[in-house]
């Protein structure tokens, strides 16, 4: 008799719990919420955080933190760019000769 793995150890069982579905409805009050200054950061944070949000909701709310945290990082690193790159051309040009 040849030793056949149980299918219950290799594939996912299709009746686990999963999550319920988002509905339209429970997006469209999702995407609403999000344009509502202060209200948004704080529901993504409670929604990523939160511990009882919807798995999918929770991801959304996570995925949309960090491309939040990289565009500030790039903005403030463009500014500094813009800073110095300016600062220096002023300087090199003599603008700033008049404060001394």
């Amino acid at each position: 008799m040849l030793n056949k793995p149980s299918s219950a150890n290799n594939y996912q069982d299709s009746y686990a719990p999963q999550a319920p579905v988002l509905t339209v409805k429970d997006w469209l009050l999702t995407l609403i919420v999000g344009i509502i200054p202060i209200v948004n950061i704080v529901m993504l944070f409670v929604w990523a955080f939160g511990g009882n949000a919807n798995p999918n909701k929770s991801n959304y709310a996570k995925a949309t933190l960090i491309i939040a945290a990289v565009v500030i990082v790039l903005y403030i690193l463009a500014i500094i760019a813009f800073l110095l790159i300016f600062g220096m051309a002023g300087i090199s040009s003599g603008m700033f000769d008049d404060f001394q």
